[in-house]
């Protein structure tokens, strides 16, 4: 894996923040690794460069495997990069920045893979919600379903306003409970085009739409074209759509826009109803239920 550029933004979280944050973290304990979350973004971390030196071309991160995912390791502060022994160079990386470089390779980053009982492996899902922003994103893992909220009225509406709109192609529909805060009606976007413009009449089309909603029921909406989004990755294969103008029609008009890709071979996908992986240290014996799937991205329990 190809090193970025380093950084060194303390942003407002004190030094060793990353590190105690991770001494938190334990299965189940959802809170305390939102936190651990939420320091990487304001912290910073130390890579292990297999070869290179810091800022040069051919730097490249170290690597490791786990559970058949890749991840990056690193150390959570100078303390422990000492701890670990490595021998080489290393770089001094905003966490930030360095989640923005591998989620999109989707390659985790491990901290402290030398501590006592493995460290914690970050999942490249995560590192694009920290990339992102925290709280642009929902907190996993998530629950994710067909819809059981009775919204008639809302669907209908959604769908005249949907014909109106010609830059909208397909519209599907899932039921999103993430591990912190409400659940949510996701709303999947399929259009022909996503300029200024396009976003602009989409925006328009689901204001219009919103005000017959079920009283309390939140709403999001969700592009189908993004390929690293969880939900829409659910509803490309699983959710049918709801609103389809090319059958609606009986012709193609345009070119669509393409789609998140499928469950991908070897990879435990999350069925409906079933929640995605999620990173506890290895070698807690906790795990899921017999047979229910990992979410790509996430090492085994």
């Amino acid at each position: 894996m190809s090193a970025g550029a380093a950084g060194g933004a303390h942003g407002q979280w004190a030094h060793g923040s990353v590190e105690h944050a991770l001494r938190e973290v334990a299965p189940g304990r959802y809170d305390a690794y939102e936190v651990l979350l939420r320091a990487i973004a304001e912290g910073q971390v130390w890579m292990l460069l297999w070869q290179g030196s810091p800022g040069s071309p051919d730097a490249q991160y170290g690597n490791m495997e786990v559970g058949g995912h890749n991840y990056v390791p690193c150390a959570t502060s100078p303390e422990q990069l000492a701890a670990s022994g490595w021998s080489r160079a290393h770089e001094q990386i905003a966490g930030r920045e360095v989640a923005a470089t591998l989620y999109r390779d989707r390659w985790g980053l491990w901290l402290d893979p030398h501590a006592p009982g493995g460290g914690v492996g970050v999942p490249w899902a995560d590192l694009r919600r920290i990339a992102a922003g925290l709280d642009r994103l929902p907190a996993g893992p998530l629950a994710v379903s067909e819809p059981q909220v009775q919204a008639p009225h809302y669907y209908a509406l959604l769908t005249q306003q949907a014909y109106a709109t010609p830059v909208v192609r397909a519209l599907r529909r899932a039921w999103v409970r993430p591990a912190l805060g409400e659940p949510y009606l996701a709303i999947g976007l399929d259009l022909y085009d996503t300029g200024p413009q396009a976003v602009e009449a989409v925006r328009a089309m689901m204001q219009r739409s919103i005000a017959v909603a079920p009283e309390g029921l939140a709403v999001s909406t969700v592009a189908m074209a993004d390929e690293y989004d969880p939900v829409a990755m659910w509803m490309a294969a699983y959710a049918r759509p709801f609103f389809d103008r090319e059958l609606m029609s009986g012709s193609p008009q345009g070119t669509a826009a393409p789609q998140p890709p499928g469950p991908p071979p070897g990879y435990g996908y999350p069925q409906p109803g079933h929640q995605y992986g999620y990173p506890p240290p290895p070698g807690y014996p906790q795990g899921p239920p017999p047979g229910q799937p990992q979410w790509p991205g996430y090492p085994p329990r």
